[in-house]
């Protein structure tokens, strides 16, 4: 039947197999004629585009360029013979091990590629050789469809055939970019290192061939020092594996720590912040996007504020290494109601690698001191405790492992010190945390509980605190790790009535045609019910309730403005820290070594509070004088003694006439409240608590001492 309707229609299938095959043969044709319209531009076409097209950076005006990606753009070509051949040999190993083998492509990569696109359902994978990353270089379009992946691969097999291999290398090490206005391996050399490619080390080779992959994640100067270190390693690792070099020379190389030039400052403003910007924009579009399809990038910067901070910073840091021993500083402010980062300086000169320059301490986790205090209060304020509940500054055991008549710390026990060493005796929160006086915020940290206090900072935006087993009760005196940025950020909750934005260097990226690729939203939400935030700032920027420590004028007193400012010092003397805000800006600054090493044994007031206030005196009248809303006043006649600062027992009566007598004697809070219910009933045994032994026994000391031990009524007008 088959047959039959074969023969029927016979010429009707002839005539479309006929014409089949005439649109193949076309198509063949217009294919073939497609493909030999490719050309392979020249390396002067390669160079124009590229600066064309760079990303261009610019403070939150739109005017103040801070940085071109393509600006100045240096490179300097030199023969494939006068390059060291452990750079060639590196850069094999890491990029296309067949190089010398292939005809252009590499069939087995790109069928790799290809699954894993087809897995991903994206183009991201290109399975490249070297000739093709010469090819793709050269189109520069930003596409990752077929279509240019097929230009891609017959214009490498139409290289490969127009040039030998050693041409092409060339070609690659010429002009491949080595991050920011760096392109070329003897540029980078020379930038690098302050050599020519010729003469590098094998370490320093791997260095090079480590930073095409991703220049701008994996700069000298950026913030990923670490993972560069990781990437040489594993170029060498594969030079290895190839039999590039032996097993002697990888030790030697491997355990080498390359020293890198100083980055000239001629072609950068705001570098620190430069380099945070360039580090997001190549985690959020890639450095092929970064660096081909010409972003403009407004950012959050004040470009005042920020040549301000740098000055401060710099004049102060000088004056604090021969007063303190204190050779570095930074600075980092931002808007409150915005999240966006105004001033951001990482050290007191970028380009002074006497001191790691380069190396951003806003972005490094450092022991916060004491500046961590005002979070653990928020959380007890929270659970129910006021400004006025009574404390007692008195030497306490607070490890339960130890008995309570050891104050010692060490070996498992745990009985800090204030800064001055002076023990105050019964002290409000209030006072407590204006003064900064560790022995009552230990027990704050206690009452509010660890878990719920990390989790209330985290939501305010420190992320560094993460383990809860790592700090213990330590936490309130700067046992965790947290960053200048992230804990500034949080600060500006405080300021912002306990909403929370979104921490961000961009207002606005468009790439060339305008087209806008992302906008900030601060994404405001409350993390932190107003009224907490209004007591902290209350006590912050109460003068007379800090004097007692500070003194009436010391730096911290603006008598004219409201400010809300806290200290912190490290126990060990090697991080100085001062945290101060208004309703308009928060700002945020350190003092002390790169290198961890101690300071003078010295309170941050002196160390690091004058920066802070030469930086503040500046920049708080660009804002308006705004004035911190007033807390509600709490109705204290349903509140225990303890709770409304009466320490001399827990039981109150008033009479007739008005007068009121407080019963029960001088104990710790513990003997009046249960920690997690403090405006509940007295807890009906005490010792239940785990620390009520520990914080008794100091208490029934101090009220011997005072002549106190009995426990006779207190009659208050």
């Amino acid at each position: 039947m088959v047959k039959m309707f074969i023969n029927k229609h016979r010429l009707a299938i002839k005539t479309l197999l006929m014409l089949a095959l005439s649109a193949f043969l076309i198509l063949s044709a217009l294919i073939l004629f497609w493909i030999s319209t490719f050309k392979v531009p020249s390396a002067e076409s390669i160079q124009e585009r590229r600066v064309a097209e760079s990303t261009k950076i610019y403070d939150k005006t739109g005017q103040i360029l801070l940085y071109d990606t393509g600006g100045n753009v240096r490179r300097s070509t030199v023969p494939i013979e006068q390059i060291s051949r452990y750079v060639k040999n590196a850069t094999i190993a890491i990029e296309d091990k067949s190089f010398y083998q292939h005809r252009g492509v590499e069939p087995l990569s790109l069928i790799r590629a290809f699954l894993a696109n087809i897995m991903t359902l994206s183009w991201s994978q290109g399975g490249s050789t070297i000739t093709q990353q010469v090819v793709k270089n050269s189109i520069l379009t930003n596409n990752k469809d077929i279509s240019r992946k097929l230009k891609e691969l017959v214009l490498a097999v139409k290289l490969e055939q127009m040039i030998s291999k050693d041409e092409i290398l060339s070609m690659y090490l010429n002009e491949i970019p080595y991050g920011g206005n760096i392109y070329g391996v003897e540029e980078a050399s020379g930038s690098f290192f302050g050599k020519k490619s010729s003469d590098v080390t094998l370490a320093e080779a791997a260095y090079l061939a480590a930073l095409p992959k991703a220049p701008t994640f994996y700069s000298p100067y950026g913030p990923n020092q670490d993972r560069l270190e990781e990437r040489k390693n594993l170029v060498l690792r594969e030079m290895l594996s190839n039999n590039f070099i032996t097993k002697e020379e990888y030790g030697s190389a491997v355990a080498e720590k390359a020293s890198f030039v100083a980055k000239g400052n001629s072609s950068i403003k705001a570098p620190h912040f430069v380099f945070y910007v360039l580090s997001y924009l190549a985690n959020k579009f890639g450095e092929e996007v970064l660096n081909t399809r010409g972003l403009r990038v407004t950012t959050s910067l004040d470009y005042d504020l920020q040549s301000i901070g740098e000055k401060v910073a710099h004049d102060y840091a000088l004056q604090n290494k021969i007063n303190f021993n204190a050779e570095n500083a930074a600075i980092v402010a931002i808007d409150p109601k915005t999240g966006g980062i105004l001033t951001m300086v990482g050290s007191r000169d970028y380009f002074d690698e006497n001191i790691d320059g380069a190396f951003n301490v806003t972005l490094a986790k450092r022991q916060p001191g004491s500046t961590i205090k005002p979070f653990v209060y928020s959380e007890a304020f929270l659970k129910g405790y006021t400004q006025d509940t009574v404390l007692f500054d008195v030497k306490t055991q607070f490890s339960t492992a130890c008995t309570p008549d050891n104050l010692t710390t060490g070996n498992g026990c745990y009985s800090p010190d204030n800064f001055d060493n002076i023990f105050r005796g019964p002290i409000t929160m209030r006072n407590a945390l204006a003064q900064s006086i560790n022995v009552p915020s230990v027990k704050v940290l206690y009452l509010a509980g660890l878990s719920d206090s990390i989790r209330l900072a985290r939501d305010m935006g420190i992320q560094s605190l993460s383990n809860k087993g790592d700090y213990g009760l330590t936490l309130v005196l700067g046992g965790g790790e947290v960053t200048p940025l992230e804990i500034t950020g949080a600060y500006g909750v405080f300021a912002n009535d306990g909403v929370k934005t979104d921490i961000s260097p961009i207002i606005e990226i468009k790439d060339k045609t305008g087209t806008i690729l992302e906008r900030h939203n601060p994404n405001p939400t409350q993390v932190l019910d107003k009224e907490i935030t209004l007591k902290i700032s209350s006590i912050l920027s109460d003068n007379v309730a800090r004097a007692p420590s500070y003194g009436q004028t010391s730096a911290l007193y603006f008598p004219d403005r409201d400010v809300a400012v806290k200290t912190g010092t490290t126990n060990d003397s090697r991080d100085a820290w001062i945290m101060g805000y208004t309703p308009s800006i928060a700002v945020g600054a350190w003092a002390g070594n790169n290198n961890n090493s101690p300071m003078v044994k010295k309170v941050a007031g002196l160390i690091v509070a004058p920066m802070w206030r030469a930086f503040m005196d500046q920049v708080v009248v660009k804002y308006p004088n705004e004035q911190f809303e007033e807390p509600l006043v709490l109705d204290k006649l349903q509140l225990k003694p303890v709770l409304q600062g009466i320490w001399q027992g827990g039981i109150l009566a008033t009479s007739t006439s008005g007068a009121s007598t407080v019963y029960g004697g001088v104990h710790s809070i513990l003997n009046w409240v249960s920690k997690d219910d403090p405006k509940g009933p007295i807890p009906e045994n005490q010792s239940l608590d785990s620390q009520f032994n520990n914080w008794e026994y100091g208490v029934r000391l101090w009220a011997q001492d005072h002549g106190l031990s009995n426990d006779q009524p207190f009659v208050i007008d």
